[in-house]
């Protein structure tokens, strides 16, 4: 056997913002990246999974008024209620932290003066819209309008959500202020703008290296056509985030201090945990890996600023960015604003996370396509695959082994070449978990549940009970008991609650590396309830939340 070469490595998804709770769409990526990132722990690898709350900008600011408390209690309980919906799913952060803490606010700090000294950050005054009865300048989020490029209506003022283009707030088709809905107007304001066409050469190697998808990298190459702006780095006042130093009134724009995040949540993780050394996987030369789990709303900021910003630094840039699509619920988007999204916590009330973790992976490829759910498939799909296959499979053949075998699995196997044959799948298993061509494993496990259930139901062992069968009757269940291993093995990152009950039943841990060797002449114990199945009641309680 080939020994795996044990890698190190940082995982991240991009950082929900603290202004409301977790829903479906939040819980499609980071489900994504914690399957990837148990397949990885399960491998032997040093997986560190971070991530935290973006909890800076304007509608932060706001929403706090709204309801009458400061922003920082605001961000503190949003932080509790994220962690806690996170955790329902399963989804193990090492740590989960927020970019307005003491780490980011020095690293952004060290970071912007570094980049000041290289003469990166570039004064200047621009034109910027005002809202005169709230009288305040307006961040791009609190402006909609029509799309310049596709026409689209209702867009925000810094990217179209229907085509994807990036485009400057000023250059909207009848811009409005989301906060008054009047026209606004134009006030000069003085702003610092980081020198992206700088990095220009660098970007255009970098983007086409191999560390995003061809799609993703085609995508940013039209910008690259027209050409890359300096970025604006700062935002006026009111605005919960951090002050630039030197500049009354101005404060640290989101976006630069949420990519900056991923680095101080790290190091704030190893500020708690005195045998991770931040330079080892953060150092230009660094042999660990980092991971970006993210939507292809954001290519922008992470396949250009932040990449910028790390050479700039000299710090290393991510092995790989990870863009996934959409979530749609019956082909419509999912939009907070919009008011179509389902939070997390309304479906872990009715149903067990492994429901939703398991559809999710029957529908997630290496692609960036739009992925549309629908609630009902998921019951039909859930109950046949699951329910009626998989743990019926564990039911028939557990039992049997409980009721006469005193809960001993057989010393041999009945048919050893059929376990040969489900063992040889590790490899392909492996490839479509290190593609994260997620859907691609669901399929192959269920095609071998079926060849599972077949051998099980064509031996007919309850026919034997009484035939002086014994040591048949014994290997022929213990064989099917062995085959659940692998199946439940398999899907062991997909499905955690599932593998764990699994796995205390069968007495054994589901690893890929003891796979080769069958459970024989080992106790397992009784069988309990592993999952319930899916009714219609629970689905519509869910819809109607």
């Amino acid at each position: 056997m080939i020994k795996h070469k044990k890698e190190k490595m940082i995982v991240t998804c991009a950082l929900p913002y603290a202004n409301g709770p977790i829903h479906l769409g939040h819980i499609l990526e980071h489900v994504q990246a914690d399957i990837w990132v148990k397949y990885n722990r399960m491998l032997g690898n040093e997986v560190w999974f971070i991530c935290a709350d973006d909890s800076h900008g304007t509608p932060i600011m706001l929403k706090a008024n709204e309801i009458g408390i400061k922003p920082k209690i605001l961000i503190n309980n949003i932080l509790i209620d994220h962690k806690k919906d996170f955790s329902s799913f399963n989804i193990a952060y090492d740590n989960y932290h927020s970019t307005h803490s003491f780490d980011n606010l020095l690293l952004l700090k060290n970071i912007y003066f570094k980049l000041k000294n290289l003469n990166l950050i570039k004064e200047k005054k621009v034109l910027q819209f005002f809202d005169n009865e709230k009288k305040m300048f307006l961040p791009d989020r609190l402006i909609k309008g029509i799309c310049p490029i596709c026409r689209a209506i209702d867009q925000y003022g810094d990217a179209c959500e229907s085509c994807g283009s990036i485009y400057n707030a000023l250059e909207l088709i009848k811009p409005r202020s989301v906060l008054t809905n009047h026209t606004p107007i134009l006030c000069n304001s003085t702003h610092l703008f980081f020198d992206l066409p700088f990095f220009s050469k660098f970007l255009k190697n970098w983007v086409f290296s191999g560390v995003l998808q061809d799609s993703v990298s085609n995508k940013i190459s039209e910008w690259f056509k027209s050409g890359l702006k300096q970025w604006n780095i700062s935002r006026d006042a009111p605005y919960f985030g951090f002050k630039i130093p030197n500049y009354p009134g101005k404060f640290f724009y989101v976006w630069l201090d949420a990519t900056i995040g991923y680095m101080s949540t790290f190091k704030n993780l190893c500020n708690k945990n005195k045998n991770l050394d931040f330079d080892e996987f953060w150092c230009k030369n660094s042999e660990s890996k980092l991971y970006h789990f993210i939507g292809k709303d954001i290519i922008y900021f992470h396949g250009l600023f932040w990449p910028a910003i790390l050479e700039a630094i000299n710090f290393r840039k991510p092995t790989k960015i990870f863009v996934h699509g959409y979530l749609n619920i019956n082909n419509i988007k999912l939009s907070k604003s919009k008011g179509s999204f389902i939070k997390a916590r309304d479906f872990t009330k009715y149903l067990d996370s492994d429901c939703l973790r398991y559809y999710y992976a029957t529908k997630s490829s290496s692609n960036i396509n739009d992925i549309n759910i629908d609630l009902y498939d998921l019951m039909y799909g859930f109950n046949s695959d699951i329910v009626n296959k998989l743990v019926n499979l564990a039911s028939r053949s557990v039992s049997f082994i409980n009721k006469y075998f005193n809960n001993y699995l057989s010393e041999k196997l009945e048919n050893p070449n059929l376990y040969i044959f489900f063992i040889n799948n590790i490899k392909y298993i492996k490839t479509c978990f290190s593609d994260r061509n997620f859907k691609l494993v669901t399929k192959k496990v269920m095609v071998l549940t079926d060849i599972a259930n077949k051998y099980f139901n064509d031996l007919k062992p309850w026919s034997l009970i009484h035939k002086n069968n014994e040591n048949y009757l014994h290997n022929i269940c213990s064989m099917t008991v062995n085959l659940f291993k692998v199946l439940i093995t398999f899907l062991a990152p997909i499905m955690p609650n599932l593998a764990n009950k699994s796995s205390k039943m069968l007495n054994s841990k589901l690893t890929f590396n003891n796979l080769h060797v069958p459970l024989l002449s080992h106790r397992i114990s009784k069988f309990k309830f592993l999952c319930k199945r899916i009714d219609y009641n629970s689905i519509n309680l869910i819809l109607k939340k």
